[in-house]
């Protein structure tokens, strides 16, 4: 027996196949969009996947199961709560999957959704691993928020933090202490509040660290999992909605997208000025020069996260890059949360008629008083301290319909904790006002200020 853990770091999404070494049998787990590392793992070990587990439809990306299903022929199974529309068996409490010496079998543990399940893993009999989906995570437990108006069963945050408690103590918890647990995803998902870096753990070390399985009483746990969970990025819904569907094949959906050759400054004039452009190059190219209506989702970092939670669902918008091997990166990435067919076109770029002055740092430390700061960093991060006292909350996920309450009298300065929300930020505003007052972007100077 093996189990391969995969890892899709821009998503903090943890993958899993199950081998079994004496059938050649694969069984995955909450797979990535993209299947190809999936299809690689299976020649390199000679082996046939047969079966993909989904623990729930997943809010914060796109699962490949009905793509798997259709060009390996491989069962889904997923919960009959799911009311998936994608062909599957049902796989629910106590029904097993059978995989030469291996057992998978089905727990119900709703409370991140109403339709959630684990997988116990047993081999020649006994408890080796636990896939928890969403339930638990390695520190916390899954957010209980996100199914209030999406999926085919809709329930109230506090009724699935209620049953999220139980499914925690009545199921998981009475597993064998040195059980392995494997989570879908790991710290920087907005699935939960306070992960650990860690990508695996066991029922007991959980048990001693984990907040969410520490004695508390029911109302105890409700209220401390309701309090200060993060955002809810556009995005979220739609793809519980598509995975419960199931998504287009990865790769022929890219090879769908128009793409062009390189765009110079002169042809933008063709672009549809109604839509957003996504400029994915580095901050300094960017501030150089780029296009109207840009806003600086660069590539390193989250740029899935900000992306879906900046554009909504159905929106179309442009895609550049700085050269095709960028874009071709990007589109993936964009695919990732299911909003490629949303790309009206994904072109090159390497300048642009927009400029944006970079800031004077000795002039703003000498003189704060005299600019509007911004501060785009999230709720729960301001309150754990302001690093300017005059400053103006607002987060990076509502700039887009809240740049109106940003005064104009004063050039502004836009702030996070590190640059990239900063960078992202200041673009959308320096759009939103288009030329009528300065708007700076402070950057990675932010930690001079810290």
């Amino acid at each position: 027996m093996q189990i391969k853990q995969f890892e899709d770091k821009n998503l903090s999404h943890y993958s899993y196949a199950v081998l079994s070494d004496c059938e050649k049998k694969i069984v995955l787990i909450d797979p990535a969009r993209n299947t190809q590392p999936y299809l690689d793992y299976a020649k390199e070990k000679d082996a046939q996947i047969t079966g993909v587990i989904e623990t729930h439809p997943h809010a914060d990306f796109v699962s490949s199961h009905l793509e798997l299903h259709q060009t390996t022929g491989a069962t889904i199974y997923t919960s009959k709560d799911v009311h998936a529309i994608y062909p599957h068996q049902a796989f629910d409490e106590g029904q097993t999957i059978q995989l030469g010496k291996i057992k998978l079998t089905a727990l119900n543990t709703p409370g991140h959704s109403p339709d959630s399940i684990s997988i116990l893993l047993e081999h020649e009999g006994k408890q080796k691993a636990v896939f928890t989906g969403d339930t638990l995570f390695i520190g916390d437990c899954g957010r209980p928020d996100l199914r209030e108006a999406s999926g085919k069963i809709q329930t109230t945050r506090t009724e699935l933090a209620k049953q999220m408690y139980h499914s925690l103590r009545d199921k998981l918890m009475k597993l064998e202490d040195d059980v392995t647990v494997y989570p879908a995803h790991g710290a920087g998902t907005l699935c939960g509040k306070n992960l650990s870096k860690e990508s695996s753990s066991t029922i007991s070390e959980e048990k001693k660290t984990n907040w969410s399985l520490q004695d508390a009483t029911e109302e105890e746990f409700v209220q401390n999992l309701l309090a200060d969970q993060p955002f809810v990025p556009h995005y979220f819904p739609f793809d519980v909605e598509l995975n419960r569907k199931g998504a287009a094949a990865f790769k022929e959906s890219i090879s769908n997208i128009k793409t062009g050759e390189t765009i110079l400054e002169n042809s933008a004039s063709a672009l549809d000025k109604t839509f957003w452009v996504i400029d994915t190059r580095g901050e300094e190219d960017f501030k150089k020069g780029h296009l109207p209506h840009s806003i600086n989702l660069m590539e390193k970092g989250k740029f899935e996260t900000w992306l879906g939670s900046i554009i909504k669902p159905e929106e179309k918008f442009y895609l550049v890059s700085e050269d095709k091997e960028q874009l071709q990166r990007m589109l993936e990435r964009t695919a990732a949360i299911g909003y490629e067919s949303q790309v009206a076109e994904g072109f090159v770029i390497d300048s642009g008629i927009v400029k944006e002055e970079k800031i004077n740092i000795n002039e703003f430390k000498n003189h704060q008083q005299d600019y509007t700061i911004v501060d785009v960093r999230n709720t729960s991060e301001v309150k754990e301290g302001k690093i300017f006292q005059n400053s103006i909350s607002i987060p990076l996920a509502e700039i887009r319909k809240r740049s109106n309450e940003i005064p104009t009298d004063k050039p502004i300065v836009v702030h996070c904790a590190g640059g990239y929300r900063s960078a992202a930020a200041s673009s959308l505003i320096h759009a939103k006002l288009n030329g009528t007052v300065k708007v700076f972007d402070l950057g990675e100077a932010i930690k001079d200020f810290q």
